[in-house]
């Protein structure tokens, strides 16, 4: 028995010179012009089935990506990959440091090439790994702004003025980590050894923003442990290393995290205030008001100081510092229910509200950047009335 195509169609041709056309599950006999249909009984054609049913299914697979689950890190980065690969125009992948198990982390530069210097939108998820519903909102965010682009003016006008530099897992090690049982879902840190027997640092308390005074620890075996010296750590080197050295294009820095349903804005420490605090808040509260307009979530905007509790070595402290005008931590949700093991059923709406609010801030920063002064309401109204058309629409 042979196998070959014919118009389109899988044909198996026996000795006998019958051939066999194969559609689905059964066949049809050819001999001269008539045509029966006839079961498949060979192990050949039954194969045959299951081969093109893996094929079929790995196609539907690799179209209709699971935004509403959570992935494994091989996912992820597969994931990165065939998304620039759909959008060769839009999205290339950066490598831009390793972590210290020697991982690659990498991120999704997202924008028009115009030939000119750009602005820059700075986002990063997965910084504390336990956090699994932060690598999944960069996914969604990645997603929706590509989608989006198509249709709305807006949107393609940012892109052609700014550059999206999304990191969907920052602390690869500690994420891979959290996948391995049941006992490690809850780590937080990296995976350096510390200087006892303990692993991992903080990197949220790595960066060289009021290092070590406030809301850290010195023991290892801490969660909130900040390491030997600023910046110690791989993951906060490659971070500040490629955002410090373009500082003057970045007009935000995004970091994903959860859970609590905040906007934290600078500074952590109680005794230092951001000079643009109050133009943080306004904008901050008028990104509560549109996360808020889509499922009715509250979120609480503030210093981490003032609404969480007070912390140093953060790393939108050390955007601030860095001169980076509107730097926001998010606090996905929820309020304490689940936690960090957030349900999976919770994460489209998490990420549609989510959404709105970061494309309010970045909306902002880029009429005030381009347009003049803008009021925060007025951006507002434009991420509501967008997150009211994206609510309504099937993810492919």
């Amino acid at each position: 028995m042979t196998v070959f195509g014919a118009a389109g169609s899988l044909w198996l041709r026996q000795r006998s010179s019958k051939s066999f056309y194969h559609p689905e599950v059964s066949v049809r006999c050819k001999q001269g012009v008539a045509f029966h249909k006839v079961t498949m009984l060979n192990s050949v054609g039954l194969n045959l089935v299951v081969l093109l049913s893996a094929m079929r299914a790995a196609t539907v697979e690799r179209v209709e990506y699971d935004y509403y689950k959570y992935h494994p890190m091989p996912e992820i980065t597969n994931w990165m990959n065939q998304t620039a690969k759909d959008h060769p125009d839009l999205v290339t992948i950066v490598d831009y440091g390793k972590t210290y198990e020697k991982r690659t982390i990498s991120l999704l530069k997202i924008g028009l090439n115009t030939g000119k210097k750009k602005k820059a939108i700075w986002m990063d998820c997965g910084i504390h790994a336990r956090e699994w519903i932060a690598p999944a909102f960069c996914q969604y965010f990645v997603r929706q702004i590509l989608q989006t682009y198509k249709t709305d003016p807006k949107m393609e006008e940012m892109m052609k003025n700014m550059d999206f530099y999304v990191t969907p897992v920052l602390n690869m090690d500690g994420y891979i980590y959290t996948w391995k049982d049941n006992t490690t879902r809850l780590w937080r840190k990296n995976r350096s050894p510390g200087p006892s027997d303990c692993y991992g640092t903080d990197l949220n308390r790595n960066f060289d923003a009021n290092w070590g005074t406030i809301g850290v620890s010195s023991n290892c075996c801490s969660n909130f442990y900040g390491g030997r010296e600023p910046v110690s750590e791989p993951e906060a080197q490659a971070v500040t290393y490629f955002v410090g050295s373009r500082k003057e294009d970045f007009l935000c820095f995004l970091t994903i995290h959860s859970y609590s349903q905040m906007l934290l804005i600078p500074f952590g420490h109680p005794n230092f205030t951001a000079d643009n605090y109050e133009e943080l808040m306004d904008v901050g509260l008028a990104a509560a008001d549109a996360i808020r307009g889509i499922h009715g979530k509250n979120y609480t905007v503030g210093t981490s100081a003032k609404v969480l509790y007070p912390k140093s070595g953060s790393s939108t402290d050390w955007a601030r510092l860095q001169g980076i005008p509107f730097t926001y931590t998010f606090e996905l949700r929820d309020n304490g229910t689940f936690g960090f093991q957030l349900p999976e059923d919770q994460i489209q709406p998490t990420c549609e509200e989510a959404y709105s609010g970061a494309l309010h801030i970045i909306t902002y920063a880029h009429d005030k950047t381009f347009n003049g002064a803008v009021a925060p309401t007025a951006a507002a109204l434009w991420t509501m009335l967008l997150g009211v058309g994206f609510t309504n629409t099937t993810l492919m």
